[in-house]
Order: structure tokens, then C-alpha cells, then sequence
């Protein structure tokens, strides 16, 4: 199933945004700022649990690009990695990360500095990877 619109989390000095149909539940977020991230909590995202910067920080480690992040006072964006690297993960899926123009199924184009792409061509997501496929799934 596509994603939806992501979910936004403002906070005072950072809004976090997070696409359910891109998550692969890498854990990154949760280990790296629990007291930003806590699946136990609801809202599970608290932008304000620690600075802006920490919280942007730990969503560069999202490999799927689920998490994003802007700034309330139009900080800088997140920076794409250069260059852009391609690396297939264990699990098969394509793990990409740069100044990326990602074209989904319905044709549009989103400009992305993160994404795991799908390999098996199974996903309810595509290009995405949802870990509905032979080689992402759970």
C-alpha cells in the first residue's frame, strides 16, 4: 500500500515528519534519542525531548528516509551525503543516500537525500521498500 501524507511532529525549534509506509523499523531513532522516540509514548515522536540539532542528527541515521526533519527558523537542510552511494543491503533491498530524484509508481518525482528501494519488486510501496517482499520481508 502507498504511503500516506507523512505525520508531523512540531516542536518549538524542529518539526520531525515520518512516513509509516517507509519505515523499516531500523531502530536507528529509538537508539539513538529514546527520549525523542519512544514507541511506548503517544505521540512516539516528542521534538522537544532534546536539541534540534541531537534530533536531526539521529534522523540522518533513518536509512530508509522515514524520518525527516526541518527547522522552525529555516536552519540549514539536511546536507545530502556526496557522493551518492548505492549499497545492497543483506536483506537485498538498496540502500541510497546523496542528492537522490526518487520516481514513484504514480510517476512523481520527490527529491530525497535517504531512501531504500525496493529489489524484489513486491512492495506495496514502490520504488520504496515496505518489507513486503521476498527479500524485505519480516
Amino acid at each position: 500500500m502507498p504511503s500516506k501524507e507523512p505525520k508531523a511532529y512540531d516542536g518549538k525549534r524542529i518539526t520531525v515528519t515520518y512516513d509509516t509506509g517507509r519505515c523499516l523499523h531500523a531502530a536507528e531513532c529509538v537508539r539513538g534519542l529514546p527520549e525523542v522516540f519512544d514507541t511506548g509514548k503517544h505521540p512516539w515522536v516528542q521534538p522537544d525531548g532534546a536539541e534540534p540539532e541531537q534530533v536531526a542528527e539521529v534522523i540522518r541515521r533513518c536509512p530508509s528516509g522515514a524520518l525527516q526533519y526541518r527547522f522552525a527558523d529555516d536552519g540549514p537542510a539536511e546536507e545530502p551525503d556526496r557522493p551518492t552511494t548505492v549499497v545492497r543491503s543483506p536483506a537485498g533491498q538498496l540502500v541510497m543516500r546523496g542528492d537522490l530524484r526518487v520516481t514513484s509508481a504514480d510517476g512523481g518525482v520527490r527529491t530525497e537525500t535517504r531512501a531504500m528501494l525496493c529489489a524484489c519488486g513486491v512492495s506495496g510501496n514502490q520504488p520504496f521498500c515496505d518489507h513486503s517482499g521476498a527479500c524485505g520481508g519480516d
